[in-house]
């Protein structure tokens, strides 16, 4: 019989501590103290009495989720990975026990990671400290929040009745605003942004488990980092998928890169004034031997996070130097090739040096090769070693382009002192010139400024005859676009260009025939 009661105690304790949570259960323990004495007397009296705390610590010991910390390695503020998959888990059986739902959201705060290796500076211990309470004090008392890093916090709703992707988002929104809120610190003021990832778990296969319930929430997130500052995301299927392709790209691009699978396809630039061909850009394709064209977005922000911008761009430069040579040999004239420079490939202390190797292995002149350097790398960095790489690749002969003018914040001083010899006008100012009286009258002050600073002008995303004729008639000295000719592989070019020249000395022709 005592082994029966024990058993019906051990569930009855079970059942409270899944329905209530947490130390505030044992509040209930003189009413089940009074109940056992009905039931059985003294000796289950006594039986609830002492054994109720014991389980309740045993349960805890052994992972129980307890709201707004998991007593885990050591800090009941910080839980390992392998301690947020438990957590993960436990969330998804409780809710399922219930037949209810729950959410797993996670969320990474930028503007800590200053304080990451100093263990002398409080400050971002603080900041984490205040975060965490600011969270918790968002959510009930039956979620559950925890950090799970320097910078990132973890947080799982208890079993609740809606969860449906509107009311998510709206948790969301209020947990962001509550982090982003000013926090005072150290006689200041700091300003923090919140990125927000997060999955409910209806939209879950019911076979899921607390692995998969927690990855669901870090894809979320890693798009929303994507996106930042103070994005949030809500997993699905689809973004699931898109996570899975950028993985496998990122296991295939260093070998894409190696076995020539990445090259540089050439888009032409048009003189307005003559129409004949003023040079080329170098844009990177990727042909996938089973995907097909690999959008650029895609496998250079790939790129990017492996660290192998630096590899692409001597695998382009190369690319389009022996392209130039090989035109050069098949009688075209084209001047010049023009190669995009991001602000990492920028900081390589001994680029002009290996510039100017590459010029002189392929026999051609600097003046040949144009270097792309969009103008917000140009404004963000007024000195150091970008800054001087740029003058010294404008002094060896190298054409400077300020790509995409009008996006960043370039001053005129930044023109002068980068030597920066051709302006390429963001395609946004572009658009619809033929159509739009503001988007005229703004383009023409650019214009204006250019011609009065001595700089020549490309303008970009020509898509249609009326703003090719239009830019012409503005005074734009040269123009690239859709409308004009699309990118192609270098062979190709050749076929382009020749048929171009046709074109020009036909209207050429019948320019004199109609005089």
């Amino acid at each position: 019989m005592q082994a029966s009661l024990l058993r019906n105690f051990g569930r009855l304790s079970a059942a409270l501590r899944r329905g209530l949570h947490g130390p505030q259960s044992l509040a209930f323990l003189p009413a089940a103290s009074l109940a056992g004495f009905w039931l059985g007397g003294e000796a289950l009296l006594l039986v609830v009495a002492l054994g109720t705390p014991a389980v309740f610590l045993l349960l805890g010991a052994q992972g129980g989720p307890v709201p707004g910390g998991g007593g885990h390695d050591g800090n009941s503020d910080f839980v390992s990975d392998n301690a947020a998959l438990t957590l993960s888990q436990q969330a998804l059986d409780r809710a399922s026990a219930a037949n209810l739902s729950t959410a797993c959201i996670l969320i990474e705060i930028d503007g800590l990671d200053e304080f990451s290796g100093q263990p002398d500076d409080r400050s971002g211990d603080r900041l984490r400290d205040l975060s965490l309470k600011r969270v918790r004090s968002t959510l009930r008392r039956d979620d559950l929040a925890v950090r799970m890093g320097e910078n990132r916090f973890l947080a799982l709703l208890g079993p609740s009745l809606r969860l449906d992707l509107e009311a998510l988002l709206q948790l969301s929104t209020r947990l962001q605003n509550a982090v982003e809120e000013p926090a005072p610190i150290d006689g200041g003021m700091r300003y923090l942004s919140a990125s927000i990832g997060f999955c409910g778990s209806p939209r879950l296969k019911d076979s899921a488990d607390g692995k998969q319930f927690l990855e669901a929430a870090q894809v979320a997130l890693c798009e929303a980092i994507a996106n930042s500052p103070s994005a949030i995301r809500s997993w699905s299927e689809n973004m699931r998928m898109a996570h899975i392709e950028q993985k496998n790209l990122r296991s295939e691009v260093d070998r894409a890169l190696s076995n020539g699978q990445i090259q540089p396809w050439f888009q032409p630039q048009i003189c307005t004034s003559t129409g004949e061909i003023s040079g080329v850009e170098a844009l990177a394709r990727w042909i996938h031997p089973e995907r097909g064209i690999v959008p650029p977005a895609q496998f250079l922000k790939v790129l990017e996070d492996a660290g192998r911008m630096d590899h692409l761009s001597e695998v382009i430069l190369q690319h389009s130097l022996t392209a130039l040579r090989s035109w050069d040999q098949a009688g075209l004239n084209i001047p010049r090739v023009s190669v995009n420079f991001s602000d990492t490939e920028l900081r390589d202390p001994r680029l002009v040096e290996r510039i100017q190797w590459e010029i002189d292995r392929f026999g051609l002149t600097a003046e040949r090769l144009g270097i792309e350097v969009l103008e917000t790398v140009i404004a963000g960095s007024p000195e150091g070693i970008v800054a001087r790489n740029i003058v010294e690749l404008g002094k060896i002969g190298c054409h400077i382009d300020l790509d995409d003018f009008g996006t960043g914040h370039a001053s005129i001083t930044s023109l002068r002192r980068f030597k920066v010899h051709r302006l390429k006008i963001d395609r946004s100012f572009v658009t619809r010139i033929d159509r739009d009286e503001e988007q005229h009258r703004m383009l023409a002050a650019v214009l204006g400024m250019a011609d009065r600073l001595g700089l020549e002008t490309l303008a970009e995303g020509v898509e249609s005859v009326g703003e090719h004729a239009l830019l012409s008639q503005l005074g734009c000295d040269h123009v690239q676009g859709f409308g004009i000719a699309r990118p192609m592989p270098a062979d190709q070019m050749i076929d382009w260009a020749e048929a171009h020249e046709a074109r020009i000395s036909d209207a050429r022709k019948l320019g004199r025939t109609s005089r």
